[in-house]
């Protein structure tokens, strides 16, 4: 890109200053009261009837490994339905957890941990993956993506954890993040930094399922996978390399249309860590256009990796640079409040976190093509949890000011970026704040002090 286009990139579009709208707190609702969290895990929690919502009751955020269940809770009635519950559960897995719904046909995927999980080998970011489980049968889990980790390995399997999975608009795809593991393995022994984080992605459509041979920690998948995006231990500075791909979603709700004017039926946009001219660590949105078939190799290496390397994406995959914005006063994307970028439904706009010129933590969009960021939220208070967008692309939804939050997001609208909050100032953060499908309602968690312990509760509140 020349130094033209970059500079453009750099540039912001102000919204209209921040007004407060004048409408009234909306009644919440708790939904949950057992002695226990109920953790919506910032993932796509409602059924495609907005009839239950699904979460897993961990300890913390850091504790699948330690999880047993995944299940969910009926709106109207409160009453709560175990999905799957492991049976062959141990402190150091194999661990379950970060429940997200298919948005056709309701099954729900989920983390899972290795079944053969030790106390020597516990659930870890590379020993994990995908399965999922259909509410009509529960407990009878199927498994997402294959893993192989003997070689010669499998083409369509992978050789380490996938992560937070989160289905396409039609059902059909699964987009996660991926650790390698035997890559991990090497930089324990080695101290080599080649444990690198990236994203994929897997389909029934392309040579699924895939078997593998039989291992202590090999199983198969009903889908073929792939890794979508390219790393490298030591990006070069001023380059748009990345050592580390993150916190993706897919891109509309059926793609998005390209600067050529084509439609682009899939890509994932992602945060990626690169290193500046100057050598410092930014991170910055991208995204990662995928094509028609992801069984080809590309011309980076193998899709399944060797020995040696990670897997590499398929032929036709490119990976773009959607931001530059080290020439800002605060450049890069912030990384605190932890966040996934967002895409509106119709793929026009992408959502994420960074600092405005006064060093509040605000909400960006920016194309999918690139171009332009434009600053939507102007919060006296710093946005405090992942944005998520209604149904309708027309507002978004997040936590400021410890208070369930909405702004409009419509560019042609007068009242563009004006905020309002939905839910009253609470000492306890409402977090992992998700939209329903029809738009009529919004689920959160908050902590409440119950039997003794602070514990994640889920309210409900109208938008």
């Amino acid at each position: 890109m020349n130094v033209f286009a970059r500079t453009l990139g750099t540039l912001f579009i102000a919204a209209l200053p921040l007004r407060a709208a004048p409408a009234a707190l909306k009644p919440e609702r708790q939904l949950t009261f057992e002695p226990r969290n109920h953790n919506l895990d910032n993932n796509d929690n409602f059924s495609p009837d907005d009839r239950w919502l699904a979460f897993d009751p961990r300890e913390d955020d850091t504790a699948i490994g330690g999880n047993a269940i995944v299940a969910r809770v009926d709106l109207a009635t409160g009453k709560i339905t175990e999905l799957y519950r492991e049976p062959r559960a141990q402190p150091w897995g194999p661990g379950v957890g970060a429940a997200n719904i298919n948005p056709v046909d309701g099954s729900v995927a989920f983390i899972r941990g290795l079944a053969g999980a030790t106390a020597a080998r516990p659930y870890a970011m590379w020993r994990r993956g995908g399965v999922y489980v259909r509410p009509e049968k529960p407990d009878a889990i199927g498994f997402l993506d294959a893993r192989d980790v003997i070689a010669p390995f499998t083409p369509g399997a992978l050789r380490g954890g996938t992560h937070r999975h989160e289905w396409s608009g039609d059902g059909q795809w699964i987009g996660f993040t991926y650790n390698d593991a035997l890559l991990a393995e090497r930089e324990e022994r080695t101290g080599e930094k080649v444990n690198l984080r990236t994203i994929g992605v897997a389909t029934q459509r392309d040579r699924g399922p895939v078997r593998v041979p039989a291992g202590p920690e090999n199983n198969d998948g009903e889908m073929f996978a792939v890794v979508a995006v390219r790393v490298v231990p030591a990006p070069r500075p001023g380059s748009d390399e990345i050592s580390r791909a993150f916190a993706d979603a897919w891109v509309g709700r059926d793609g998005y249309r390209r600067a050529d004017g084509a439609w682009q039926k899939r890509a994932r946009a992602f945060l990626g860590t690169l290193r500046t001219n100057g050598g410092r660590e930014l991170t910055e949105v991208f995204i990662a256009d995928l094509p028609e078939r992801i069984d080809v190799p590309g011309e980076t290496g193998p899709l399944e990796g060797t020995a040696t390397t990670m897997p590499q994406p398929p032929r036709g995959t490119t990976q773009r640079r959607l931001t530059f914005t080290e020439a800002r006063k605060f450049p890069g994307v912030v990384l605190e409040p932890r966040h996934w970028v967002r895409s509106s439904p119709d793929g026009t706009r992408i959502v994420f976190l960074a600092k405005d010129d006064a060093g509040v933590g605000q909400a960006f969009l920016v194309a999918p093509q690139g171009g332009e960021i434009t600053q939507v939220t102007h919060q006296t208070t710093p946005v405090q949890s992942c944005v998520r967008w209604s149904p309708d692309g027309k507002a978004l939804l997040y936590v400021s000011g410890n208070a369930v939050t909405v702004c409009d997001a419509t560019p042609t609208s007068p009242t563009f970026g004006v905020a309002r909050a939905l839910t009253t100032r609470s000492e306890q953060l409402p977090e992992n704040a998700v939209w329903s499908h029809s738009g009529n309602t919004i689920a959160f968690n908050r902590r409440v002090l119950t039997a003794g312990r602070w514990r994640q509760q889920i309210f409900l509140v109208e938008p």
